[in-house]
């Protein structure tokens, strides 16, 4: 089975290292820069609670010289898959299968799924259409990730806690296919769950990440410290009250309160945000997949996002000032 990672950050090294286990996969990973030669002279490494783990790899910024894939694993930030998506062209094959691991609403969310919303293309996350063009809807595998990792050096990744995996097409009919990639994913020592409605699992791990994301990044705070301010509280509280009844609409039923999530989210202690991460290191931030579509969707099911729409606002400004989000048309 020939596997190939696409973006060996702190998820992609992370589940590369895992992958690389499997006695019958080819591993290989499309990186550039200061990673690629990481990968070269190094491996891709992984260090967590039981010590630290090298997989060899073959690693190049060529997606040609790699040839056609099985599985392609997506694990770069969502601002950069418009330029990497068509370089992925050479790997793609009728069976090959490519399993999206980011945050936010993907690109393919309504694709096959969303009722009188559905196949709509959402600008906020593919404003021409480019992505859904270059990868259809079949070959896609919605993949929610539940771990949390970091980067402590290009090409080694520091895992912190967490295995989950939840996967499935966007259709809800998971084809054979997919059922093999959820076998290959559970042998390689990922707690993988197959989901018949993987809108559902998106949309529940977005409620909590589409503000304390942002928050975080704009205040420079840590979780604990984000909900321990009663205004912010009530405030990040309010929009997750918009994105429930956006679900509601999109058949996506989340049965807890804000503050249901919120304890959950303190149980986690203080940590920072990956977004916060993004910030401190000059990185683009992934605002369109957590904010950004969220205020298209309420636009495309009538439902009014006041809150939604000032976190947007200040988020993005704050980005623009930092030079991590492009500017505004003229």
């Amino acid at each position: 089975m020939k596997i190939c990672v696409v973006g060996a950050g702190a998820i992609g090294g992370w589940m590369g290292v895992l992958l690389s286990r499997l006695p019958d996969v080819q591993l290989s990973v499309l990186a550039r820069g200061e990673t690629l030669k990481a990968l070269h002279d190094q491996g891709l490494r992984m260090s967590d609670a039981q010590g630290d783990h090298t997989a060899q790899v073959v690693a190049c910024d060529n997606a040609a010289d790699l040839g056609a894939q099985d599985l392609i694993v997506l694990a770069v930030k969502a601002p950069a898959l418009q330029q990497v998506v068509p370089q992925i062209a050479p790997m793609m094959m009728p069976t090959t299968q490519v399993l999206t691991a980011m945050n936010g609403v993907p690109w393919w969310f309504l694709q096959g799924f969303g009722g009188p919303w559905a196949n709509r293309v959402l600008s906020s996350v593919d404003p021409q259409g480019r992505l859904a063009q270059a990868i259809p809807a079949r070959q896609i595998i919605g993949c929610v990730v539940h771990s949390s990792c970091a980067m402590r050096a290009p090409g080694h990744v520091q895992h912190h806690f967490g295995h989950g995996l939840i996967v499935g097409e966007p259709s809800g009919v998971n084809s054979a296919a997919t059922q093999r990639v959820h076998q290959r994913l559970q042998e390689a020592g990922f707690q993988t769950t197959l989901s018949p409605c993987i809108q559902q699992d998106t949309w529940y791990k977005l409620w909590g990440n589409m503000t304390m994301n942002p928050v975080s990044a704009i205040t420079g705070a840590t979780s604990d410290l984000v909900l321990a301010d009663p205004l912010v509280l009530e405030f990040i509280s309010s929009v997750m009250l918009e994105a429930k009844a956006i679900g509601n609409l999109l058949g996506l039923t989340i049965d807890q309160q804000p503050q249901d999530r919120h304890r959950l989210t303190q149980r986690l202690g203080a940590f920072k945000t990956s977004m916060l991460q993004d910030v401190e290191a000059g990185r683009a931030v992934e605002l369109d997949a957590l904010v950004g579509a969220v205020q298209e969707l309420g636009q495309m099911t009538g439902v009014a996002t006041p809150f939604t729409n000032a976190l947007l606002g200040l988020s993005r400004l704050h980005a623009r000032v930092k030079g991590l989000y492009p500017l505004a048309e003229a």
